[in-house]
């Protein structure tokens, strides 16, 4: 079969992938195919734009092609490319973790409204993350807060170890350790913040998500037991016996979720002081309490 990209310039590749991705109802189709031409060649967007009228070699071609097929296949860019940017920063993936998504920013924009409230402990600040997969919570909250020490717990080992080689790429390799557990199981307190994105999703429900999700996200990070709450049933008594005085749990949590989980946190003892943080499509998204002092 001949390769549908042979003999076209950057430009044209591009336009014909989109229109490829389109017709199959691929979410997004330009802007995947800006990306899968520019991965595939090696240039960033003004390189797509200034080299437009080149035309592609032949093994830029067929690698193309190959990103093309799998994209159609409806396997995520991200999954393609190997890479997620999250806060701005660049996280590499593997099987073993879950792709990124802003919606998960929420949970770090109220972690540091929390943060930069709370009066100063005299102490270097300590941060967890309960299933930190590839540790993008984590080390974005050490990203921007430049003197806490932070831990992530996961159960994968090849989860950790991509948390792992994402704070050596990022530089904060230093100030960030992996540990892995059955949630924070392994973890002695006490921390300022902890912070959790667990697998929320009723088992049931699992099926009928998007292939995209449901064919290459691992179902240990999806999967939160026949009523979705499982994580948060063994999580959050753990984080609240681990919690300094006046620290915060913050979680993520699925649409419809967010009452439920506050009244689990209310039966760990921890005290909702403000309410759950909305996404940008207006789901309560990020929900958090505190530890009062005795």
């Amino acid at each position: 079969m001949s390769n549908p990209l042979t003999g076209r310039t950057i430009e044209g590749a591009r336009r014909a992938l989109a229109a490829r991705l389109q017709s199959a109802g691929i979410d997004e189709p330009s802007l995947d195919a800006r990306l899968l031409v520019g991965a595939a060649l090696g240039l960033d967007l003004t390189g797509l734009i200034t080299r437009a009228a080149r035309y592609l070699t032949p093994e830029e071609a067929v690698r193309l092609e190959a990103y093309a097929q799998r994209r159609l296949a409806h396997e995520p860019v991200a999954r393609i490319l190997g890479t997620r940017e999250f806060w701005g920063l660049p996280f590499r993936l593997s099987e073993a973790t879950l792709v990124p998504r802003p919606d998960t920013e929420t949970v770090v924009e109220l972690a540091l409204d929390i943060f930069r409230e709370r009066t100063a402990a005299g102490r270097r600040p300590r941060i967890a993350d309960i299933g930190t997969g590839s540790g993008a919570i984590l080390l974005a909250l050490l990203h921007e807060i430049p003197d806490a020490f932070g831990v992530g717990t996961d159960l994968s080992l090849t989860a950790l170890g991509t948390a792992k080689g994402n704070a050596a790429a990022l530089g904060l390799a230093d100030r960030a350790g992996f540990v892995a557990c059955s949630y924070a199981a392994a973890l002695h307190g006490p921390f300022d913040l902890i912070v959790s994105n667990p697998p929320y999703i009723p088992a049931g429900e699992i099926p009928k998500l998007s292939i995209e999700v449901r064919e290459h996200d691992p179902h240990l990070a999806l999967d939160g037991g026949n009523d979705g709450y499982d994580a948060y049933r063994a999580l959050i008594p753990q984080a609240a016996e681990r919690l300094a005085p006046g620290g915060a749990l913050i979680v993520e949590a699925g649409q419809g979720q967010a009452g439920d989980i506050a009244t689990l946190m209310a039966a760990a003892a921890l005290l909702q002081d403000r309410p759950p943080k909305a996404d940008l499509a207006g789901i309560p998204r990020a929900v958090s309490a505190r530890k009062m002092p005795p």
